[in-house]
């Protein structure tokens, strides 16, 4: 649906020079979908106005300034729309005052951590009773749990952006990398793959010694250095194949935003077939698996078949394309803010 000119402001962790900020961000992407929506983004980065409102530089102390600092820059703007994304700096009261003061403006708070985590809950849950709708990455039962009362809710995909996933992995055929997986921390939390807890640094270990011909880039794993930003995105664009594990697989859909990276810059995505994206892309789009000895068949055979992983690399990142990028998704949670789509509807 096309709507006029909307004024937007969005609350998140936007990178505003104060601290090197990820290049790969939801808010990034989801600002691009809006802009090129053809409405006005304005992005208010909670986290770092409260660190550049303490005097200490710590966000902590910064917590009541920047409440404040935004209800003004509501004031001043009069948006039409407030979007939240993961803005714990912002507090429900806040909210709350900004409705009291824009009797028209529509509020939306977005989350992509998983809803098996406690905390998460806790805090989408702090906001349901001031916001219209809320949009998470996770679908089905956990999803509809979080009804109850009567709240909007929402599945979001995690979006892709070109102009951020702008690598074509999947034109090379000389890959330097046969297989990409990136972890934060290997240990914490543990990983559950196929039914098994795991330490990422002996998943890898062990698929590496399955796999002795698998080059493997693998940074976060055995202590190899964390990549960000340019550097994160170099790997991607040079890797054959992407392993998207998440913490567990059995919440419907939902997965890491490594997956619109891996997807968008023309990876083959390496992922369990119990997460539920087998509904949404064919077995010749995404190497899925249920068991580890498939996960190791299946990656010994688009290692050795380039021309079958080329294939599958292009099919994948031209599906995700179409169907998750970021104005498909940005349409989708104006569509639900302004009431012309039921929340529960999936129109991927």
């Amino acid at each position: 649906m096309t709507y006029p000119p909307l004024t937007i402001v969005h609350v998140g962790d936007m990178p505003t020079g104060i601290r090197l900020s990820p290049t790969h961000s939801i808010q990034l992407k989801l600002s691009n979908g809006l802009t090129r929506l053809g409405h006005l983004v304005l992005n208010f980065a909670d986290r770092d106005v409260a660190r550049a409102k303490s005097w200490t530089g710590s966000r902590k102390f910064g917590r009541r300034a920047v409440n404040a600092a935004l209800l003004a820059f509501c004031r001043h703007h009069r948006p039409d729309i407030v979007l939240l994304g993961h803005a714990d700096m912002i507090a429900a009261e806040t909210v709350a005052a900004i409705r009291e003061e824009l009797r028209s403006v529509r509020v939306g708070q977005w989350n992509a951590d998983p809803l098996f985590e406690p905390d998460n809950i806790r805090r989408l849950r702090g906001k349901l009773d001031v916001v219209d709708a809320t949009f998470v990455t996770t679908a089905g039962a956990p999803l509809a749990a979080l009804r109850a009362g009567g709240h909007a809710m929402s599945f979001m995909p995690n979006p892709v952006d070109a102009s951020i996933e702008k690598g074509r992995a999947d034109l090379l055929r000389d890959a330097p990398f046969d297989l990409f997986y990136a972890c934060g921390n290997p240990g914490v939390p543990p990983r559950e793959i196929c039914g098994t807890t795991w330490n990422m640094n002996d998943f890898c270990t062990m698929l590496a010694s399955r796999l002795p011909a698998l080059r493997m880039k693998l940074p976060g794993i055995n202590n190899t250095p964390h990549l960000k930003a340019a550097a994160y995105q170099h790997a991607l664009e040079h890797s054959a194949i992407g392993l998207n594990i998440s913490r567990r697989a059995d919440f419907p859909l939902y997965s890491s935003d490594r997956l619109a990276q891996i997807a968008g810059n023309g990876c083959v995505v390496a992922m369990e077939r119990m997460t539920g994206y087998d509904a949404y892309f064919g077995e010749d789009e995404m190497l899925f698996f249920s068991t580890i000895d498939e996960l190791s068949e299946k990656l010994a055979h688009l290692a050795q078949d380039r021309n079958a992983r080329m294939r599958m690399g292009t099919a994948g990142r031209a599906r995700y394309m179409e169907r998750f990028n970021e104005r498909a998704v940005a349409a989708h949670l104006l569509a639900v803010l302004t009431g012309t789509r039921p929340p529960e509807d999936m129109p991927w």
